[in-house]
């Protein structure tokens, strides 16, 4: 195990902890005592009693195998790639960032249709992944997992997938959640081309006035007699 370990990229390592979380919520969804807080915390659904923390949980849940084994082989895939772009600390930070932005988005989408449906999975945060990658790298080739003997670059893959989801989410499409792919996509986007520049550049003042708050409220802490 170690040996395997040293041989994987950082970008592989640090998906590994994401794709091993959604592996330990796919069980809990097979636990028939689960399945209550599984509906109403790890699927969003802006008729639900509880909005806010689905919009993360339910970015790494999955019911079906296949949804998943597809999620996260795409996630393997582009996770070297991604991680060089943005590091593994920024990346984690996007890709956080990217669930909670898809599902709200799929949240409007579903208010301004009527459709209330629950939705689940990580495919919105997966799509910024790829979208950053294809955005940044847009000459690269790649290829389907069952037909690999086509390929197609980055840019012309992206072009494809946001005009499918676009015409899924006018057409009123129930393959997938529609909204959440595109939100996921735009945001990859965006922030490849000004957000790196505009929030995680600018991230000092914020990080040195949490340190310096955790500083005093430790001083204070451990100025208390026993």
């Amino acid at each position: 195990v170690n040996s395997w370990w040293n041989n994987l990229t950082e970008g592989q390592r640090t998906v590994t902890g994401i794709i091993a979380a959604n592996v330990f919520i796919f069980c809990l969804w097979r636990l028939p005592g689960m399945r209550r807080i599984m509906f109403t915390y790890f699927t969003s659904d802006p008729s639900s009693k509880a909005l806010c923390s689905p919009m993360l949980l339910s970015t790494f849940s999955h019911f079906s195998l296949f949804h998943m084994a597809a999620n996260m082989y795409v996630l393997w895939s582009f996770s070297s790639s991604v991680v060089s772009l943005l590091g593994c600390e920024q990346f984690i930070a996007v890709y956080l960032s990217a669930g909670v932005i898809s599902t709200f988005v799929s949240y409007v989408a579903k208010m301004a249709t009527g459709k209330f449906e629950p939705s689940l999975g990580a495919s919105g945060a997966i799509m910024t992944v790829l979208a950053a990658v294809c955005t940044k790298m847009p000459e690269a080739k790649l290829a389907i997992i069952f037909l690999p003997m086509f390929t197609f670059t980055a840019g012309n893959a992206l072009k494809a997938i946001i005009a499918f989801d676009t015409a899924g989410l006018a057409l009123g499409w129930r393959f997938f959640d529609h909204a959440a792919h595109l939100g996921g996509a735009l945001f990859g986007m965006w922030y490849v081309t000004y957000g790196h520049e505009l929030i995680w550049k600018n991230r000092e003042p914020l990080v040195k006035a949490w340190h310096e708050m955790r500083t005093r409220s430790a001083g204070k802490g451990g100025g208390r007699p026993n």
